[in-house]
């Protein structure tokens, strides 16, 4: 690898297990074991992603299959009894689906993961296609890139662009992911921008900056 996955289609997956809205209980149970996948975009017939279902939304009907749930019950869970009754993925899906676009910034598809409390997400076009997923997993295949690519990518766009003309060599050494780097350099201002810059390649778990000033 010669410089970091910076988006979404660098590391989604695009063979993707999915569902039509009339797809039934059972069958999604089915593709979800055979895919080994915990969530299933559902389509239209253009394969637009109209919604999702998920482990979570098919668990109520063995939750309350053989329970008759009081009133407080009823009307705090609602919609996961609604779900307990439900025969089809078009019945089961949360939607709108929370999606990303293949040219969105891994951290910015970790966000949305977060934010919204998901493992997987649809990855679409403009006009909402499916073109892959991306899961947690896949993000975090960024850690797995070789510290001698990471140290090059530093020099390269780091250690060279902010510093080209150091008063000696700066040497740069990634272990494990942690980048150390050390030196003098004309210009102490910029040692604050060389670590924001490092941590922010994709890969790096941590920056171990000993970098000083000419005249220091």
């Amino acid at each position: 690898m010669h410089s970091s996955p910076h988006h979404v289609s660098d590391v989604m997956t695009r063979a993707v297990v999915a569902v039509g809205r009339e797809a039934l209980f059972k069958d999604i149970v089915e593709r979800m074991s055979e895919g080994k996948v915990s969530a299933l975009p559902v389509l239209e017939g253009d394969g637009r992603v109209i919604g999702v279902v998920s482990e979570a939304d098919l668990l109520p009907k063995e939750e309350f299959r053989d329970s008759d749930p009081d009133r407080f019950t009823q009307q705090r869970r609602m919609s996961d009894l609604v779900k307990a009754g439900a025969l089809t993925a078009e019945e089961l899906m949360s939607a709108p689906a929370v999606t990303v676009h293949a040219d969105a910034a891994l951290a910015e598809a970790a966000r949305i993961m977060a934010i919204r409390n998901v493992k997987r997400l649809p990855v679409v076009n403009a006009e909402g296609v499916l073109e892959g997923v991306v899961s947690r997993g896949d993000l975090l295949k960024v850690f797995l890139r070789p510290d001698n690519d990471l140290a090059d990518e530093i020099r390269r766009d780091v250690v060279d662009v902010l510093f080209p003309a150091p008063v000696e060599p700066v040497h740069i050494m990634v272990t494990e992911g942690v980048a150390r780097l050390t030196g003098r350099v004309p210009d102490a201002t910029r040692i604050p921008l060389a670590v924001r810059l490092v941590r922010g390649i994709e890969g790096v778990v941590g920056v171990d900056c000993r970098l000083t000033a000419a005249d220091g």
